[in-house]
């Protein structure tokens, strides 16, 4: 069955010329995302830059469709919509790659806002093939007060934030950038591929990394990424995640993501059930520092290993189920 794609400005790459697309998937987040567009809808660049928004409804059924097409009313020729109806970010990414009419591609999601300076910063350094990728600053949007129990002095304590900061110092990047402030040259997914649909998220499944897994990829290869501290996204830090049960169960997800990307350990000769016996170990040991902790933030950081090495054993067993199932 062919999926169904719509656009309200002229459709797939027919159009004007542009330098830049901004990628932009969203998800039933209506009112978040008429902030994120009214904050790129102001962005300052050269004006020898031409650069548009694309944004990608991945089967939105609130009012999403509603306000793309005032954004495209009121600033015509700056916004695209484009629908599509296979769940999915990582498809919804797809599409946008596809559709998008730029050399560079920019990427941001419908729960940031953009400092004016944003898109020309990030993709500035890319035009003169030095460097095939970039990545910016993700900070919370609002006054940020860490709980207790976060354990900050943890090298990604705040990733299920989705918060990334290296510093003001732009300069090489040598991991990847976050998805929802990060750009590439477009030739990169025709070299490469695009992002991998098992590790997306998508109704029924929180498991992420398909941006992540992608800067590994180009990395990996040679290429060379760009920090660039002066491209600035603010990332809303709802209520909801700043508890111990989202940051657990994304570190579960992460750890099952982390295996899917790497495929079950092989550094190992001794397994059970698929399982390499180390991950039991390592489980123990774990367990035993979380209950021993006495320290609010140390405490909490050794209970997320735990669940952190309860993902891993979780997906090698699915995988080896899958393989099995795959031989039937």
């Amino acid at each position: 069955m062919m999926r169904r794609r719509r656009s309200i400005w002229t459709p797939g790459r027919d159009g004007p010329s542009v330098n830049i697309t901004v990628i932009l998937c969203t998800y039933n987040r209506c009112q978040s995302l008429a902030k994120a567009l009214g904050s790129v809808a102001v962005s300052t660049l050269s004006k020898s830059v031409e650069w548009e928004v694309l944004v990608v409804d991945n089967n939105s059924k609130d009012q999403t469709r509603d306000v793309v097409e005032d954004y495209c009313r009121r600033h015509p020729g700056r916004f695209r919509y484009l629908f599509e109806s296979q769940p999915g970010k990582s498809h919804a990414l797809t599409a946008g790659i596809q559709n998008a009419r730029g050399d560079i591609l920019a990427f941001m999601d419908d729960d940031v806002t953009v400092e004016p300076t944003w898109l020309q910063n990030l993709t500035a350094a890319l035009y003169n093939g030095q460097w095939v990728g970039s990545g910016g600053r993700i900070l919370p949007e609002q006054q940020f007060s860490p709980p207790r129990w976060l354990p900050l002095q943890d090298r990604y304590a705040l990733a299920p934030l989705a918060l990334f900061d290296l510093g003001p110092q732009a300069g090489a990047l040598n991991e990847p950038p976050f998805g929802t402030n990060m750009a590439f040259q477009k030739k990169v997914f025709e070299k490469y591929d695009g992002f991998r649909t098992d590790l997306g998220p998508r109704p029924g499944s929180e498991i992420r990394n398909e941006d992540t897994e992608f800067g590994h990829r180009l990395l990996a290869a040679g290429e060379r990424l760009r920090y660039e501290a002066s491209a600035v996204v603010y990332h809303s830090v709802p209520e909801n995640r700043v508890q111990k049960k989202y940051f657990l169960a994304w570190w579960f997800d992460k750890a099952r993501a982390d295996i899917r990307q790497s495929a079950t350990p092989s550094d190992t000769r001794w397994f059970v059930a698929g399982i390499p016996v180390y991950l039991f170990r390592r489980l123990a040991v774990w367990v035993v520092r979380w209950i021993a902790a006495v320290e609010p933030s140390r405490r909490f950081s050794n209970k997320i290993k735990v669940w952190t090495v309860a993902g891993q054993i979780l997906e090698c067993y699915r995988q080896l189920r899958g393989r099995g199932s795959n031989a039937n």
